[in-house]
């Protein structure tokens, strides 16, 4: 908003040119969710522990510690860094960007989906919320309605194309498979993060250092001098997203402060599909789709852990973890929380390091 309303007048005011520049507006999106979420965190909380009084149910069959730990804290705390990422990003971004408008979709839809299971799940005190096909549905209803709007925004032949990491110049043609797959990408990256928050502080430090990668994948995207000389491709526009970034960033570090062990609050599904749906869709737009796989592989790792214990079970009647996802069968090992959660962290740079990589190794 203040560039659209600023930057016409910086021909008459010269300080004003500051609103021109994409990594000034990145810095000032970053520290505002970040002083959002400080001024409306304890008010938040205090909220949801009213309308909570026994807090997130706790599952009888998961890690024996949570009933003791875990019990009568808040969930729903993804409304925290909704209200933060959603208003600094209308603060600082060109809200002429259409990318910027499908990203905010994608996010509040999948956002929506989760309060309406988190809400579920309090009244009827029970781990089960939305029947999961109909939360599918949904999910897949809004990614594609958003891969159809990146399509559209999109010149050809990026409008339905995928370009592959390490490789230069090489852009796949989907055709009409991208739609398909751009909602494979965006459902895929939201359910991933969700299966990942299940430890404090265990999933909002990935996804802020996603989001911070994808800031700088965003921004180099979207200018011509930068992506030519590391032969990506450029997608005009998509820079915008990196204020959507640095947005996320801060709303995350800010709900950090409030989710480090112990956590005060969770942030609930409500949260963790919102972020997730959104990191997918900044990868859809910049056309880093595969990328994202590296850079958010702890939450691949985590996806992959439930869906071989799934399949395992069904076909052999054996598991092969103590517990799914990944996080849990450590814990069932006796490790302690604060080391699972500390070296997921680690984890999750090294294979941010490795993703970003795949800008100059080509």
């Amino acid at each position: 908003m203040l560039f659209n309303l600023l930057v016409p007048l910086a021909d008459e005011f010269g300080v004003l040119n500051l609103f021109r520049y994409l990594t000034f507006r990145t810095g000032c999106a970053t520290m505002t969710a970040l002083m959002v979420c400080f001024v409306l965190g304890p008010r938040v909380i205090a909220g949801l522990k009213h309308m909570q009084r026994h807090g997130q149910p706790i599952r009888g069959d998961g890690p024996e510690s949570h009933l003791l730990t875990k019990a009568g804290t808040p969930t729903m705390g993804g409304v925290l860094i909704l209200l933060a990422l959603a208003s600094s990003t209308l603060l600082w971004a060109d809200l002429s960007n259409g990318y910027v408008w499908v990203v905010l979709f994608v996010t509040a839809g999948f956002g929506a989906v989760g309060f309406v299971d988190d809400y579920l799940k309090l009244t009827r005190r029970s781990h089960k919320g939305l029947p999961g096909r109909l939360r599918l549905g949904v999910e897949i209803a809004i990614g594609a309605a958003a891969a159809f709007a990146v399509s559209a925004l999109t010149a050809a032949p990026l409008d339905t194309g995928m370009a592959v990491p390490f490789l230069k110049d090489l852009l796949v043609p989907l055709g009409i498979f991208f739609v398909p797959f751009a909602t494979f990408v965006m459902v895929g990256s939201s359910n991933a993060v969700n299966l990942t928050d299940g430890l404090d502080g265990l999933a909002i430090v990935p996804v802020m250092i996603a989001a911070a990668c994808f800031a700088l994948i965003a921004y180099l995207a979207g200018n011509a001098v930068f992506a030519g000389y590391l032969q990506i491709n450029f997608v005009p526009g998509s820079g915008e997203l990196a204020v959507f970034c640095g947005a996320l960033v801060g709303a995350s570090l800010g709900f950090l402060w409030f989710n480090a062990p112990p956590a005060m609050v969770f942030m609930g599904d409500t949260g963790s599909l919102s972020v997730g749906g959104a990191l997918g869709a900044v990868a859809v737009v910049a056309k880093h789709e595969l990328v994202l796989a590296i850079i958010g592989g702890l939450f691949v790792l985590e996806t992959v852990s439930v869906i071989v214990q799934v399949a395992s079970f069904k076909l052999t009647g054996k598991r092969v973890f103590r517990m799914a996802p990944l996080h849990h069968h450590f814990e069932k090992k006796g490790w302690q929380e604060p080391t699972i959660v500390i070296r997921f962290w680690i984890i999750a740079m090294v294979l941010a390091l490795v993703g970003l990589a795949t800008l100059k190794v080509r």
